[in-house]
């Protein structure tokens, strides 16, 4: 992640994105380098607008909903369905986070 953002950092700062440019961001900020990862994202940004790639990533990342005020309990079955909601949700994320183990191995 730090590789990109040394190229954020460029990017915004106005000067061109070069190899020699992310090295010195990342050594600034105390991470050793890796060469090959930094020719790799030399390579991956080569001809890309990053400014139009920022607004389309915008667009494009799911918006967390704000959790609605939940309205006073008037009997044990709305906590029940509260409860089982909130199960639902504890099983969900855990699926998730296997199907994320399993892309990265």
């Amino acid at each position: 992640m730090e590789y990109i953002y040394s190229a954020l950092v460029l990017h915004s700062a106005g000067k061109e994105i070069t190899e020699e440019g992310v090295v010195s961001i990342l050594k600034a900020a105390g991470v050793e380098p890796d060469t090959a990862r930094v020719k790799a994202l030399i390579a991956a940004l080569d001809g890309v607008d990053i400014d139009e790639a920022m607004k389309t990533a915008a667009f494009a990342a799911p918006v967390a909903a704000a959790p609605a005020a939940a309205a006073p309990a008037e009997g044990g079955e709305k906590k029940e369905e509260k409860k089982k909601e909130e199960e639902e949700e504890e099983v969900s994320e855990e699926e998730a986070a296997a199907g994320l183990g399993a892309l990265f191995g």
